[in-house]
Formats: C-alpha cells, structure tokens, sequence
C-alpha cells in the first residue's frame, strides 16, 4: 500500500486519501440502491439488471461546466453533484425515458476528501430524488492537468422507455401548443459568460446581494445562492403528465438555449413560435443581459431565461396537461405554438 512518504505521493497523488474518501462514500452510495442492482460500489464494472422485450436503453454523458469555478469561489460542493444528475435526467427524460444508474467522473489535481464527500452527497441525494442508482464511476488525481484547488465533473446516465413510447418529435404539428416548466436559475449552462459579467465587468463578490433582487420582501438573493442554484429534475412532473395523455415532443433548454435545442425535436416542416411576453425573465438573466450589453437573441441562444423544459402537446389536450402539471408542483406556462415552417425557432415581443 502506497504511503504518504512514497514517491507517488511525493509526484502530487495521494493513494491512501483517495481510498480512504472512497471506503468514506460508500453508505452513502448504497442509499441508491433500487430495483436491478446486482453490483456494490467498488467492483470493476457496475452490473444492472437488463431491461425486459421491447425496452430501449437511453443514454447521455454531460459536464457541470465552469460553474464548478463558482462552487469552488463559495466554497460549496454539495450542489453540484445534484446539478449534474439532474441535468443528464432531463436529457433523456425528452425521450420518455426513466433513468435507471448514473455513473460520475471527479477529476482534480489534488484530492480533497471533504469536497470529494460533498460533491457525492449531492449526487447521492439526486439520483435517491430520481429513482436512479449511483452505480460507479472514476475519481482521478492528476496533477498538473487540472489547476490546484479545482476540479471536474462529468456524469453519464443510463435510463429506459418502451420502444412503443419514445418520444422524438416526428408527430409534432401546427397548432400544437408550447408548454414551458420553469428553471431553477442558470442550471448548468452560461456561466462563462455569467462568471466574465458578475465578478470581473462589475465586481461584485459571492456574498453580495444580486441587483434586481429584494424589490419585494424576502425576495433578494446573494450572488452565490443565485449561481448556484441546483438545476432542476423534471422527471416526476413529466412522468405523471404521460401518464395522462400523449406528449408529442420534449427539449431540455441547456447549453443553445432555445435557437439550438428546439429545432433538435422539430420536423422540417413546422416552426416553434415562441411568446417572450408569456413568461417574466428572472432578474439573473436581466442583470447579465443588462450590465454585460448583450444581445437579446444572444440571451435566448445561451441560456434559459427561465425556462428549463419546453413541452409539446396537442392543442385539445392544453387544459388537461397544465391541470396535471399545477398538481405535480410546478409553474407550467403557455409560452408559444407550433406553426408551418422549417424546422426553427421564431420569438415574438
């Protein structure tokens, strides 16, 4: 066993904290356990029970991004781990997927075991929150690769959906309507442009009150609580609206906002036509748009303005999914209409 005085160690990786944060985890790690886990944490490879006839695996691989900077400024790393699952989620939860394990990549120049506990407890309480098992994943020290004092973070899920079920867009069609769920905040997307904005162009420091916030009691928000809102899941929302009635197309609005990620489920021959005026952009997304001089259409390409998740239903089933989206225990909004077109996405007001 490797030494805190062995040569590796001395070259920047420290076997024995790695192991020791690892062996750390691990009940925290089992608290994920659910139906089809036939592995424990630590073995070479995670086994999950195959999924039965007629089920389709849906996978996607995702990064926290430069909003790690920003965990890293608060010194806070429990909310970034529920970012990523909960990102990775959303992505398959557009095909009508459930997810069903998540493997994570940490990698950091120097390992810290305490942000390495913290950052799995977050992904812990999100895959626990998701129905989802943390089934394995790479810790890697690499020294030299990585600045000292930061680190990665990518995740990859694996869910299913009934072959009969997958949800791709091909059915959309005019007069159907645009339902918008709104987002926790920035989410996982924009923070590099955020960060350049907020703490270089106007200074401010992670403990400052956000400007455009607390004009209505209780409302004002520090700059770190703001940024580091954890990304929202959709998935139990989603999964009761399906249970109700046919969704025709779903767009997760991450890194492309909604130019680049719409067009993703539309067909050739349909627009999505957007109402800016349907829904109030939070004060954020005001104060990056404002201070920073940037483009309006630029704000709509890079991040969400608020809206985490556009769904798609036929017009006659509107009054029904918003019924079942408000008892779900979210803010559902009429935000747009699908229109003859090419295949893009128009904004109105």
């Amino acid at each position: 066993m490797a030494k805190a005085t062995s040569a590796y160690a001395a070259s920047g990786v420290n076997i024995d904290n790695k192991m020791a944060a690892l062996r750390a985890v691990k009940k925290l790690v089992r608290s994920t356990r659910a139906p089809g886990l036939l592995s424990e944490i630590g073995s070479f490879g995670g086994l999950f029970a195959a999924p039965g006839k007629d089920q389709v695996l849906v996978a996607s691989t995702d990064g926290v991004g430069t909003k790690l900077k920003v965990a890293v400024l608060a010194g806070r790393h429990d909310t970034v781990g529920q970012d990523i699952v909960n990102h990775c989620v959303n992505d398959i939860l557009v095909h009508g997927a459930r997810p069903l394990f998540f493997l994570d990549y940490f990698g950091v120049a120097r390992f810290e075991g305490k942000i390495f506990q913290a950052v799995v407890q977050g992904l812990c309480k999100a895959c626990r929150a998701n129905g989802c098992v943390l089934l394995g994943g790479e810790t890697a020290e690499m020294p030299g690769l990585y600045p000292l004092g930061e680190y990665d973070l990518v995740g990859t899920i694996v869910g299913v959906v009934p072959r009969k079920a997958i949800i791709t867009g091909k059915t959309i069609r005019p007069g159907d309507v645009l339902i918008g769920l709104k987002s926790a905040g920035l989410h996982t997307n924009g923070f590099s442009l955020a960060r350049k904005i907020i703490f270089e162009q106007e200074k401010l420091k992670i403990g400052d009150i956000l400007p455009g916030t607390g004009r209505v009691v209780g409302t004002a928000r520090r700059v770190g609580e703001a940024l580091l809102a954890v990304h929202a899941s959709y998935l139990r929302p989603v999964q009761r609206l399906m249970e109700r009635l046919t969704i025709r197309g779903m767009a997760n609005i991450t890194g492309g906002g909604f130019y680049d990620n719409v067009p993703r489920i539309l067909p050739k021959s349909v627009d999505a036509v957007f109402d800016r005026s349907a829904w109030t952009v939070p004060p954020l997304f005001r104060f990056i748009q404002e201070r920073g001089c940037v483009a309006r259409e630029e704000m709509y390409r890079v991040f969400n303005m608020g809206i985490g998740l556009v769904i798609i239903v036929r017009s006659a089933d509107q009054e029904t999914a918003m019924t079942v989206l408000r008892r779900a225990k979210t803010a559902p909004v009429v935000i747009g209409r699908i229109e003859r077109g090419r295949g893009q996405v128009r904004m109105l007001n």
